[in-house]
């Protein structure tokens, strides 16, 4: 029998079985709310997720620093919500101190634009600081942009305040510089210069004539990618070559900001626009 028992002693001794490795859940996404204090954020949230009325949000206080939440949405799905205060100094520590905290692991940014903001170069600045540090630590996340407050703006003014931000466009064949195709805002149609495309025509071509004197090129060559123009108070515009066999001309009221975001974006555009340069092309015109 004493076998018997030092057996069942020694299945004792044994270990049960081997310690289990713990799996760690990995980090929710998060949803960052983000936009100049004041654009009203928060009365957004409050509305959409809390079940606030529009007339209950006036007593809602400014957001200090950032206010999580972690909000229940369609059964089991919960939003990890980080509602940013849009005051000047918060936005600055987010872009600073606490930039990989903040900026890191985000799934859906949305930013919110205030229609009646009288400083939209240093909010599309602060736009674009955001988005550098998105692109730093989140590169994945989408983006959503709101712009509130439109209900304030009377409806027949509604398209005018989206199309006063760009006067002009035009599209130049490249060897002429005779414009191929055009768009003016209502503003730039009141502009008392009617014959300013030919003007321009004449401009550009003495301008190049200027270039081959200079350096010895063809009249026909490629001879720049990009000019500026600012005209202090008065307006600003780029040219930008396009494609192959045109350029893109771009005249907007003043400032900096609103420009450079202009620049960005056409050069965006230009990528997409490759196609009309490759053979059995769409036309330029019909």
């Amino acid at each position: 029998m004493a076998p018997k028992n030092e057996a069942k002693a020694s299945d004792a001794a044994a270990p049960s079985a081997e310690p289990r490795l713990e799996v760690k859940k990995p980090k929710k996404k998060k949803v960052l709310l983000m936009g100049k204090s004041g654009s009203g954020k928060s009365s957004m949230r409050s509305i959409i997720f809390s079940n606030y009325i529009a007339r209950d949000t006036r007593r809602l206080g400014a957001t200090i620093d950032i206010d999580l939440s972690h909000v229940k949405f369609l059964g089991n799905l919960t939003l990890n919500l980080w509602d940013c205060g849009g005051q000047e100094a918060f936005m600055e520590n987010y872009l600073s101190q606490q930039r990989v905290h903040v900026f890191s692991n985000v799934g859906v940014l949305i930013y919110v634009f205030d229609i009646e903001s009288r400083d939209v170069d240093r909010d599309l600045a602060t736009y674009v600081s955001i988005l550098s540090a998105l692109l730093q630590y989140s590169p994945a996340a989408r983006i959503y942009i709101l712009v509130h407050k439109m209900d304030l703006v009377v409806p027949a003014s509604r398209e005018a305040v989206y199309d006063e931000r760009a006067e002009e466009i035009l599209l130049f064949e490249r060897t002429s510089f005779l414009a191929v195709s055009s768009w003016t805002s209502a503003e730039a149609t009141r502009n008392p210069t009617e014959d300013r495309l030919e003007r321009m025509s004449n401009i550009m071509k003495h301008f190049k004539q200027s270039i081959s004197r200079f350096t010895g090129t063809p009249r026909n060559a490629e001879q720049f990618t990009r000019m500026e123009h600012k005209a202090g108070t008065r307006f600003s515009l780029f040219i930008l070559k396009f494609t192959t066999n045109t350029y893109l001309m771009v005249v907007l009221p003043p400032g900096e900001g609103r420009f450079n975001a202009a620049m960005l974006n056409c050069q965006i555009a230009i990528e997409h626009f490759k196609f009309l340069d490759a053979p059995g092309g769409l036309p330029l015109s019909v």
